[in-house]
């Protein structure tokens, strides 16, 4: 059974970090991409930051790029996701997926994507 459980939101201040996890079972997903996704409320679901566990190369969405890195841990099967200087804005529901479609693709969502239940972050003012 394929897995993706994320761990690791919580509240946080203005300001703050978190640091988010994924870990995947079920299935060898080397040749998968792993990304973070996030939805607010009210809003559709879109892309943060993705990762191939090959050669570690990534991808981030130009509103995060110098605060949150994404990094993978092979041996663990798990991809995290540190978010520094957090923002109120930043509050949604943070998702992991693995694409098996690449680096780039899996920027979107796909139709053969495996999904984690999701994590929430709140950022308060």
């Amino acid at each position: 059974q394929v897995q993706l459980v994320e761990s690791g939101g919580g509240l946080v201040q203005a300001g703050g970090s978190l640091r988010l996890s994924c870990a995947a079972s079920g299935r060898t997903f080397r040749n998968y991409a792993m990304a973070w996704f996030r939805q607010a409320p009210g809003k559709e679901r879109e892309f943060v930051a993705a990762i191939t566990w090959r050669r570690g190369s990534t991808v981030y969405t130009d509103s995060v790029k110098g605060r949150f890195t994404i990094s993978r841990d092979n041996a663990k099967n798990t991809v995290y996701l540190q978010m520094n200087s957090l923002k109120p804005k930043t509050t949604a529901v943070y998702y992991c997926k693995a694409d098996p479609r690449g680096l780039t693709m899996a920027t979107t969502k796909g139709r053969n994507d495996y999904w984690g239940q999701g994590t929430q972050v709140a950022v308060s003012s």
